[in-house]
């Protein structure tokens, strides 16, 4: 369980159903993660935008420097990062689908020169030693599995330069097993196998142990929650035209999937938290502000 092999096909199960069926729930900028909701109110569009631009404060993004995204999707944030923050962002997937979809994304936005996506799994980063003044991971350390997390962290902190960060965003299930919760069989069946959600300290000794610190924890299930209902009602207002991609059995899996993790989030059962992790140079120094107040700010650098 976990090889190379076995995870590419379970990334094909779970992300190749079909680009134009995740097209028509998912937002413009098809990110498919928790949003970010500066109001309950705040439609999708505009909650996966403020979710794009809050990673890259948390990181720091300053002109020029080297992003990676380590399971990119359909290249969201590759795209936002090199096009509103200068980066040299690189996006890497095990997705044929995904990544000829991101491709067509760069060049549609005219960043040949400043972002690019590549086919590589994530055990391939640790070659690229000390490259990175950045790397980001949204909702890619579910397929993981937890007896490979010291391998995941420590592929990240080799590729990161001294002085680093790293956020990693991840859905985490309670340590200790609350009334409600249900057995992920449907889920590992029917639409994510393989896919394994280890309580948050386990995440974090992870970590730790492969030489990280961890600078900040923040624990986003509320937006989730909102996220997923959003998604739900997208997928059920286009439930005629899903069935042009995927057959009813197909679709109506989705939805329960769907509907289930927003019932999940809602209700405490499960969290996504985002940790930010940084990579300590020789002298103990990061690129770090002292205070968060650049994260929640608009339109400035995150050193104002």
């Amino acid at each position: 369980r976990y090889s190379r092999e076995r995870d590419r096909r379970a990334v094909t199960f779970h992300y190749d159903v079909s680009n134009h069926f995740y097209r028509l729930w998912l937002d413009r900028q098809m990110v498919y993660s928790c949003a970010y909701f500066r109001s309950p109110s705040d439609d999708l569009d505009v909650a996966q935008q403020q979710k794009l631009d809050y990673i890259c404060r948390k990181l720091c993004l300053q002109p020029g420097q080297r992003l990676l995204d380590i399971g990119c999707g359909w290249g969201g944030l590759v795209v936002h990062a090199a096009k509103h923050f200068g980066a040299r962002a690189e996006g890497i997937t095990v997705s044929e689908p995904q990544a000829e979809w991101a491709l067509s994304r760069i060049a549609e936005a005219g960043l040949g020169n400043e972002a690019r996506i590549e086919l590589r799994d994530y055990r391939e980063i640790a070659t690229t030693s000390g490259f990175y003044d950045a790397i980001v991971s949204v909702g890619m350390a579910e397929h993981v599995g937890r007896e490979r997390l010291p391998d995941y962290f420590t592929a990240a902190h080799r590729a990161l330069k001294p002085g680093g960060v790293f956020l990693n965003q991840a859905i985490a299930e309670d340590i200790i097993p609350r009334p409600g919760n249900r057995d992920g069989s449907f889920i590992e069946q029917y639409v994510f196998p393989d896919g394994d959600i280890p309580p948050l300290p386990i995440m974090l000794t992870a970590a730790e142990s492969s030489g990280f610190e961890i600078r900040d924890v923040e624990n986003l299930r509320e937006h989730y929650a909102l996220t997923l209902r959003h998604w739900l009602g997208r997928l059920e207002a286009h439930h005629d035209e899903a069935l042009r991609f995927v057959d009813e059995a197909t679709y109506r899996a989705w939805r329960l999937y769907i509907a289930g993790s927003a019932h999940g989030f809602s209700y405490g059962h499960i969290a996504v938290y985002q940790t930010l992790l940084a990579k300590l140079d020789p002298s103990g120094e990061i690129k770090l502000p002292l205070t968060r107040d650049g994260w929640y700010a608009r339109n400035r650098s995150c050193f104002d």
